[in-house]
């Protein structure tokens, strides 16, 4: 018989009691947490060039953090005004060639015809509008009151992010220090290097996702306005965000610009093709190469892992965070190696120094 005290059968249960109660405040705050890790990754991304203000003048973290932030807000808001007004007028003029698409999709005529002519993709969409409606349709209930409420949604996250990276900046390394502060004063050394390791691979991976991503959308829009392909800036701009999640945005990218290619041109699609093909060989053997060889080293095995989970756990934004996150555990793994190595050779230098 085994028998259990019934002190351990009550540590159990509250064991048990708080995994659930962390569950349950992890799901309902999802989206804070969700938040927070963006302006995590945020912070890490702008705190080098605190830094790198601090070391040219602004001693105090609060003015170097201040510089910073309206430089960014400035590189932001002079971005927008040179691209959001060719981004609004592209997006108008693609709303306004919407319905005659339609009508080419309808009589079965233009480059989208054959949707119709082949598949009959009319009569399947009013046979299912006559059986469930419009909203079984398109997934749709109460468009305007879900519109609302994501612009109100996005809004406030917008303002909170923004207020929660500077503030980051502002005092994150003075948290850091009250926790390492917290440790014992032997191990402090040790842990101070880890976390130097964690944020240099987390900010690098950032920051240089970050860069390539701009390289990305920036060359697509190049390459679409040579060949006249209409909504340029538009697309380039989805390139941009697309390529942000690791291994399948680029695809994706270049799977939508190839389409729009196409139906402006049979030339201009070839040529879309050819170019996300050669660049994407360019950002995988030359630019993340150059860019992460000193902060992410993990292999494409554990990368493609880590964004399957990390898509899996929480979406895109799971996807973004899966390398850095990947990154950050194996920094913790390599100490912990580390440690017990040197563990290892401390207990058997006296045996060797003192034989029996």
């Amino acid at each position: 018989m085994v028998r259990f005290s019934v002190r351990s059968v009550l540590t159990v249960i509250a064991l048990v009691i708080a995994a659930w109660a962390m569950l349950s405040i992890l799901a309902i705050t999802r989206q804070v947490i969700s938040w927070i890790l963006v302006s995590i990754f945020l912070a890490l991304a702008l705190n080098p060039a605190v830094e790198w203000f601090m070391r040219h003048g602004l001693k105090r973290r609060g003015a170097a953090a201040a510089v910073t932030y309206l430089v960014a807000i400035g590189a932001i808001v002079g971005i927008g005004f040179v691209f959001i007004p060719t981004l609004v007028n592209q997006v108008n003029d693609f709303v306004q060639a919407l319905p005659g698409y339609v009508d080419d999709l309808t009589k079965g005529r233009g480059r989208l015809g054959f949707l119709e002519t082949k598949y009959h993709i009319v009569e399947k969409v009013r046979d299912a509008v006559s059986s469930g409606g419009a909203s079984k349709v398109l997934g749709l209930t109460g468009t305007a009151i879900s519109i609302t409420k994501s612009i109100i949604a996005l809004v406030v996250a917008t303002i909170t992010i923004t207020f929660l990276t500077f503030f980051m900046l502002l005092e994150g390394p003075a948290w850091m220090e009250r926790f390492y502060g917290l440790l014992p004063e032997h191990s402090q050394l040790r842990w101070r290097r880890v976390g130097y390791d964690v944020y240099r691979t987390v900010g690098g991976y950032v920051s240089g996702n970050l860069l390539i991503s701009v390289i990305a959308g920036t060359l697509t829009t190049i390459v679409l306005l040579i060949l006249g392909v209409p909504f340029a800036v538009a697309l380039g701009v989805i390139v941009a965000i697309f390529d942000l999640i690791p291994l399948a945005g680029a695809t994706i990218a270049a799977i939508i610009i190839g389409t729009v290619a196409f139906l402006h041109s049979v030339t201009a699609g070839i040529v879309v093709l050819i170019f996300f093909i050669a660049y994407q060989q360019i950002e995988n053997h030359f630019l993340q190469p150059v860019i992460y060889s000193r902060t992410v080293q993990l292999s494409p095995l554990a990368v493609l892992i880590a964004v399957l989970i990390g898509a899996k756990v929480a979406g895109i934004l799971g996807a973004l965070g899966a390398i850095p996150v990947a990154g950050a555990i194996q920094v913790v793994l390599l100490d912990w190696q580390r440690e017990r190595r040197e563990r290892l050779a401390a207990a058997v230098v006296p045996q060797e120094t003192n034989p029996p």
